[in-house]
């Protein structure tokens, strides 16, 4: 049994994965690793370049979809390692991050998961490595402004990024699914990635399972991974990947704490749009008012998105029908 299974999903993202599996040959040091990418039906399928470039990977193709978590969770099927590194294809890893991440989740009493600091291309902090359970409260108040005026407040649950302590590993609630690091025994016991999402919010779930399972969730600054971000869903329509989560979130919130709870964020949201609609149709006419210059595209997407998250709140947006009934897992390795 190898040390690490590394499981990428790729979907139109082809480029991407082929820099993240170099990053992965370069900085892997002594580790006994495997890489097994499932490609989730994408246009640039088979993934030819991959079987040329990297021929000892596994390829595994999807026939079709199936998302992110369904898709994780037949890549683990394929998996022989002790540990299970769910990554982002957009993302590449630094230095010898993977060797301090297993050292961190080996050491630590019932650890069971474990993520790592992610950077911005800039190589800048990218706090949503790091992030709370959702609750009402710190999903209507993640505002840019609020979280940059006290980045470490509690309702945020980032203090592990601005930790001033010698430690370098923190106990906190979620690491980011980009790169998150699981004991394959754990894993198997929670039963993987809950198959009802799609995308978004797996992470979320899985650590919430595992956490009731008596494992802990870590965060360490030891390791570090740059993450492009979004690359997969770039080309989506205006205002699906903000529905989407949206969905996601109200999913967890329904399972985790109950349909009263997760209807009351429903309707919190549902106010919140139309709050947020009304500034964005009234800024037009201010702005010409005021003699004021302002690009048509600053207004008109986030009018669309919220538009498309108030129509969601009421049942009404079409794009989450189609992510409604998630196909089943389908998919043949590929010959390499």
């Amino acid at each position: 049994m190898r040390e690490l299974s590394i499981i990428l999903v790729n979907w139109n993202c082809l480029a991407y994965t082929e820099q993240c599996i170099a990053s992965i040959r370069d900085t892997a040091g002594d580790v006994d690793y495997e890489v097994i990418v499932v490609d989730n039906d994408s246009a640039d399928a088979p993934c030819q370049a991959l079987i040329d470039n990297f021929p000892w990977i596994k390829l595994v193709l999807s026939k079709e979809n199936i998302g992110f978590g369904r898709a994780n969770n037949l890549g683990a099927r394929q998996s022989v390692g002790r540990n299970l590194l769910f990554l982002n294809p957009d993302t590449v890893v630094l230095g010898n991050a993977l060797r301090p991440m297993l050292s961190a989740l080996q050491s630590a009493p019932q650890g069971g998961a474990i993520g790592c600091r992610l950077l911005n291309p800039d190589w800048s902090l990218q706090t949503t490595c790091v992030q709370p359970f959702p609750t009402i409260a710190n999903q209507l108040l993640a505002l840019s402004w609020l979280q940059r005026q006290w980045p470490a407040h509690p309702l945020w649950g980032k203090q592990a990024l601005y930790s001033t302590s010698s430690n370098t590993v923190h106990e906190v609630d979620v690491v980011s699914g980009a790169a998150i690091l699981v004991k394959r025994e754990v894993f198997e016991d929670v039963g993987g990635f809950n198959p009802e999402y799609f995308m978004y919010a797996e992470e979320v779930e899985l650590c919430c399972t595992i956490r009731r399972a008596g494992h802990r969730i870590l965060h360490t600054s030891d390791a570090r991974i740059i993450h492009f971000g979004g690359q997969s869903t770039k080309s989506c329509e205006d205002g699906f990947v903000a529905v989407t989560m949206r969905d996601s979130v109200y999913r967890f919130l329904r399972r985790n704490r109950g349909n009263s709870y997760a209807a009351l964020y429903r309707f919190a949201l549902l106010i919140s749009a139309l709050c947020r609609l009304t500034i964005l149709c009234g800024l037009f006419p201010l702005a010409a008012s005021l003699g004021y210059p302002i690009a048509r595209n600053d207004v008109t997407r986030p009018l669309r998105k919220w538009l498309k998250i108030a129509q969601w709140t009421v049942g009404w947006d079409t794009c989450m029908q189609r992510l409604a009934t998630p196909p089943d897992a389908s998919a043949t390795p590929a010959e390499n």
